[in-house]
């Protein structure tokens, strides 16, 4: 008799249960651990391969499958002569754990939706339950949303991660905002004065606007993406150029400049936009709204 069956027989004494099991279990134990130690070597050594963190983490996420599989199907092996006494008392505490676990098993079907049906993807923006922000993760039971700001603050990240059940898609709307295209529409506003040269501010903006290294190949590549998505969406835009409309407001001229760009590039746009037209308006190119009690707003 080896060192284990002896503690086995030692612990099944104590506790009044067959020796076996207790093998079982710890030679289940012993494949959990070397396909531990399996994925810390191949992760290290990966680790100093000269490629992308996307590639890497991709590879992270293959490797945990199929280590994951190995195990059950080790185990399954090692337990396959007492799978049948197993089964036969699990049919009698089935009804009380599914009770107990429904949620988790909720869950998980929903992932297995969410994989086939893909609502959302890997570095998706979304927008559930009041909660926006990009997937950066999906789990068998749960997805993680890197949060983002409020619009009035460029929608850039919080470095805050939430973990949300698979379950909330079929409880409140989801919004995705690239599921059909990469690109939505944004707006910036400012103000000019009534006496204002309209024409020839718009040509300004507009020259902006065709000038600027992130806008100027969006909407020939706007339009290919309509082409696919069109497909499966009824989806269209009459214009895919940008577009600025006139609004007045009191004693002044309200300007909105709509335009298409990826969510996650917002800020960086809107933020060019406005220093080339504070710019153009310290040249006297445009004259921007000012009053008694306001200086000239962008």
């Amino acid at each position: 008799m080896n060192y284990l069956e002896e503690i086995s027989k030692y612990i099944a004494e104590i506790f009044g249960i067959d020796p076996s099991y207790i093998i079982l279990t710890v030679k289940s134990l012993e494949i959990l651990v070397v396909c531990l130690i399996i994925k810390f070597i191949i992760k290290k050594v990966y680790a100093n391969i000269s490629i992308s963190g996307k590639k890497k983490f991709f590879f992270n996420k293959t490797l945990q499958i199929i280590l994951n599989v190995v195990a059950f199907v080790s185990i399954l092996f090692v337990w396959s002569e007492k799978l049948e006494s197993i089964m036969t008392l699990i049919s009698f505490i089935s009804a009380g754990v599914a009770i107990a676990i429904r949620e988790i098993i909720f869950d998980f079907f929903a992932g297995l939706y969410i994989r086939v049906s893909k609502p959302f993807e890997l570095e998706d923006r979304i927008e559930i339950d009041g909660i926006r922000g990009d997937v950066i993760n999906i789990h068998a039971l749960g997805f993680d949303v890197l949060d983002i700001e409020e619009k009035e603050k460029g929608e850039q990240s919080t470095g805050k991660i939430t973990h949300i059940p698979n379950t909330e898609i079929f409880n409140v709307p989801l919004k995705n905002y690239v599921k059909a295209f990469k690109y939505v529409w944004d707006e910036v506003v400012i103000d000019v004065d009534l006496n204002s040269d309209l024409e020839k501010t718009k040509k300004i903006i507009h020259n902006i606007l065709r000038k600027d290294e992130i806008l100027k190949t969006i909407p020939k590549n706007m339009e290919d993406a309509m082409e696919e998505a069109t497909v499966e969406y009824r989806i269209y835009f009459n214009k895919l150029e940008p577009i600025i409309y006139t609004k007045l407001v009191k004693d002044h001229l309200e300007l909105s400049i709509r335009f298409l760009v990826h969510p996650k590039m917002v800020r960086n746009v809107e933020n060019n936009i406005y220093e080339h037209i504070l710019q153009e308006y310290k040249k006297g190119n445009i004259i921007l709204y000012t009053s008694a009690t306001e200086s000239a707003s962008v």
